[in-house]
């Protein structure tokens, strides 16, 4: 087994040049300009592994952070929050196959969670993709070098911390499916590939679609609270499962407070209607919401910039229900939506249905 970088015996000859993101700026740094392309929750889905003795390898994908449950014991051993393979590997590594949450995307970082693995995490991992319409064909390639290039080269991980590289010059090309391989066996908690999905839009110019869907290209930019759940769950497809998977503030005890998240669209387009979904929000919905658009080259612009036009006024909203809203502006090209709840609360999703302006 691989104790050293030298004693490796699967070498990755085209490094690519990272710089390292503290622990303390990963958020900073990709959540504002990317998407986790992997998500469970966009759609990134385990094809295969090399093992999963302890800890199954779809815990790599969870959204949340890791948690721990001390002297919680099941049939393999110790519980684990994660992905962890049996001990002594005869192999150069473990390895897990994904495919990615959108049709392709290009990458930007990535960050490896060794959370609650002290005694039992990855000495080291690598980053590997390609791009392929053949599930079948990549996971025949097992551990073998098959079709994959690099995408961030043989880095060593500690104990119990949040890694995280970012590529100095992100990837031009896109890519469908990925391989973490972990030298050589142990734990990691989550996993996360950061970049941009590049959607594959309908052939006809006309045809209406969201225009704000993460898979679509949109990204939730910034916001002013997400104490209980964070603004990129706003653009993920489907109704979500509870409430922890949208967007939620803290409660607000001053008068004329609001709250507001920005979204950049993934196209230019004219917006027809909106759709706000209050899934799951029985107790803590927003009494109610206004949404505002504006065209800017600006990749996050503030909420008060004064370019923001009201498309649709305050309006009531239900607990638990799909609102829908047509837009007072359908003419105009927008590149943001901007999503105003008056005075606070919780929204499960936010759909921008339009044109892509052509």
């Amino acid at each position: 087994m691989a104790t050293t970088v030298d004693e490796i015996s699967y070498r990755i000859t085209d490094d690519v040049a990272t710089s390292v993101v503290a622990a303390d700026q990963i958020d900073q740094t990709f959540r504002s300009t990317c998407i986790d392309l992997i998500s469970a929750t966009l759609g990134g889905k385990i094809l295969a592994f090399s093992d999963q003795w302890f800890a199954e390898a779809s815990n790599l994908l969870t959204p949340t952070a890791p948690i721990s449950q001390p002297g919680k014991m099941v049939f393999t051993g110790a519980w684990y929050d994660g992905w962890e393979t049996r001990r002594h590997n005869q192999g150069p590594f473990d390895w897990v196959v994904i495919r990615l949450g959108v049709a392709s995307g290009t990458v930007e970082g990535i960050e490896i969670d060794t959370a609650f693995f002290t005694g039992n995490y990855a000495p080291f991992i690598s980053v590997e993709g390609c791009f392929s319409d053949n599930d079948d064909d990549i996971v025949s390639w097992q551990g073998t070098r098959g079709g994959w290039e690099t995408i961030v080269g043989i880095r060593e991980c500690g104990p119990s911390q949040r890694f995280s590289w970012k590529l100095d010059h992100p990837t031009k090309k896109q890519y469908t499916h990925v391989r973490l391989n972990m030298y050589a066996d142990g734990g990691i908690a989550r996993f996360r590939l950061f970049g941009h999905a590049v959607p594959v839009f309908p052939a006809d110019p006309s045809a209406s679609l969201d225009l704000a869907a993460a898979q679509n290209g949109g990204v939730a930019v910034s916001c002013s609270d997400q104490h209980f759940g964070t603004k990129d769950n706003l653009l993920l497809p489907g109704r979500g499962k509870d409430m922890g998977d949208g967007w939620e503030t803290k409660r607000s005890r001053g008068k004329d407070h609001i709250d507001w998240a920005i979204m950049k669209l993934g196209a230019p387009g004219h917006i027809d209607k909106f759709i706000v979904d209050t899934a799951h929000f029985r107790g803590n919905f927003p009494q109610k919401v206004r949404l505002e658009a504006i065209n800017t080259t600006n990749h996050s612009p503030a909420s008060d910039d004064a370019g923001w036009k009201e498309v649709v006024a305050p309006s009531k909203t239900k607990a638990d229900l799909e609102h829908e809203f047509v837009s007072a502006d359908n003419n105009s090209v927008f590149t943001h939506i901007k999503l105003v709840m008056i005075p606070d609360g919780g929204v499960k999703r936010v759909r921008a249905f339009g044109r892509r302006a052509i």
